[in-house]
């Protein structure tokens, strides 16, 4: 993803991020466009979302809207098409949460004509506990 931006005394900022996108990724590099004092309209931004993939639009969605719950495929489809103003299918969509599935960013549970999905949060690890002795 790639986003240029101008400031208000003619500087041109070119950010370059490659990797895997997520929302708190999009949102720390808006923040360094916010203070680097881009002020003009979010044009440039929105021509850098549409050429994300279906894959990172859908992840996005969850990221965004769906942290926390349980959710259906045809709830991100109404999010998706929503928030990014395109249509796709029902069938791109459970193919996307499938792929989250087995990459393990997303659990699944029900039937198959009735998936819930829910993202798997993190637990610290084993070593990240502070353990404290009584004296």
């Amino acid at each position: 993803m790639r986003i240029e931006v101008s400031d208000g005394d003619g500087n041109r900022y070119t950010i370059t991020f490659e990797g895997e996108v997520t929302r708190e990724k999009a949102l720390r590099l808006l923040d360094i466009v916010e203070l680097l004092g881009y002020t003009g309209d979010s044009k440039g931004l929105e021509e850098n979302i549409a050429g994300l993939s279906k894959f990172s639009k859908t992840k996005i969605i969850v990221e965004k809207h769906f942290s926390l719950k349980w959710f259906s495929s045809r709830e991100v489809l109404k999010m998706y098409e929503q928030e990014f103003n395109e249509p796709t299918s029902i069938s791109t969509i459970c193919t996307y949460l499938s792929r989250l599935v087995n990459r393990g960013f997303l659990v699944k549970q029900g039937k198959p004509h009735n998936l819930k999905y829910r993202r798997i949060t993190e637990l610290p690890r084993q070593n990240e506990f502070q353990f404290i002795r009584d004296t």
